[in-house]
């Protein structure tokens, strides 16, 4: 068996084609257009791209885009005094700090900032509880457009055993609810999880979020399975010449695709999804904040 190949830059596109639609339906019938604002402290070179990469992809689909670019010495009372003020602007429905930020600046202290109906990265301890319930809130982009795919892929995830490994707050966590949520019966898989491969064997989804290179093997994987690697790892490559190197993801695709029934590839797998969500989360938002209906298949 050779797995289908679920390729996330196509599912992407298809995401973003909804979220114009639907930003367009907003202009056009309740003259609205929804806003993302991004906030970027310093100059790190991979955040610098993620933010602009965001904002084009925000302008594209019709939307407003707000950045912010403050000096890496901003204080932590200059960046709340931003987010005060982005919480206020009723032109501003998502609010998104980009991670991570100096050390001199508290992580969860901003995070918490943000107002929950505005946190589009779903981070806020007020949108984390409420999935951990399974109840409305603002989901974390990359699990989200991972859902999406399984649901798209399978249909109904009711009844399947699915095996998160990874347990971080950012993947693993939101991952597990939202299978949970669901009806699947869902395992969270670690570091110190004992038989770690027989357990993998026995799952109809596996989804590899644990950061280390190509860990996930064939043996890991039941006839079938379908494989979903959140995984982005730079690893040398000197096949390329010298000092060259290659991403790969937590799963060994080479081996892994002639077992599973469909996995995502990495590159062009997951990744595209993560701001394909983020723009639909903003869209999310602002039907929330308007009394709108919500739009359909961009939500969990």
């Amino acid at each position: 068996m050779t797995a289908k190949i679920i390729d996330g830059k196509e599912f992407a596109a298809s995401v973003r084609g909804k979220v114009a639609e639907h930003v367009a339906g907003l202009k056009a019938d309740h003259d609205i257009t929804p806003g993302l604002a991004v906030v970027l402290v310093g100059e790190d070179p991979a955040s610098a791209v993620y933010v602009r990469n965001k904002g084009k992809s925000t302008l594209e689909v019709g939307m407003n885009s707000y950045e912010h670019k403050l000096d890496k010495d901003t204080s932590q009372e200059d960046l709340l005094a931003l987010i005060d003020q982005l919480n206020k602007d009723p032109k501003v429905h998502g609010i998104l700090c980009q991670l991570p930020l100096p050390d001199h600046i508290d992580e969860p202290a901003i995070t918490s900032a943000i107002l929950p109906e505005k946190d589009v990265d779903g981070f806020h301890i007020s949108n984390v509880g409420l999935l951990g319930m399974g109840l409305k809130s603002m989901v974390p982009c990359t699990p989200l457009g991972c859902l999406m795919m399984l649901r798209d892929h399978h249909g109904s995830l009711s009844g399947l055993n699915a095996v998160v490994v990874g347990r971080s707050n950012i993947v693993g966590k939101p991952m597990a609810n939202l299978l949970l949520t669901d009806s699947c019966t869902v395992t969270i898989a670690h570091s110190r999880t004992k038989e770690i491969e027989a357990l993998c064997r026995r799952a109809d989804i596996v989804v590899a979020a644990v950061g280390r290179p190509e860990m996930i093997n064939a043996d890991w994987i039941a006839e079938g399975a379908t494989v979903i690697d959140v995984g982005i790892n730079r690893i040398p490559a000197p096949e390329k010449g010298e000092g060259k190197t290659r991403l790969v993801g937590d799963v060994d695709f080479a081996s892994a695709k002639e077992k599973a029934g469909a996995i995502t590839p990495v590159p062009g797998g997951v990744g595209p999804m993560t701001i394909a969500c983020l723009l639909a989360n903003t869209v999310t938002a602002c039907c929330r904040a308007n009394g709108l209906a919500e739009p359909e298949g961009l939500t969990a």
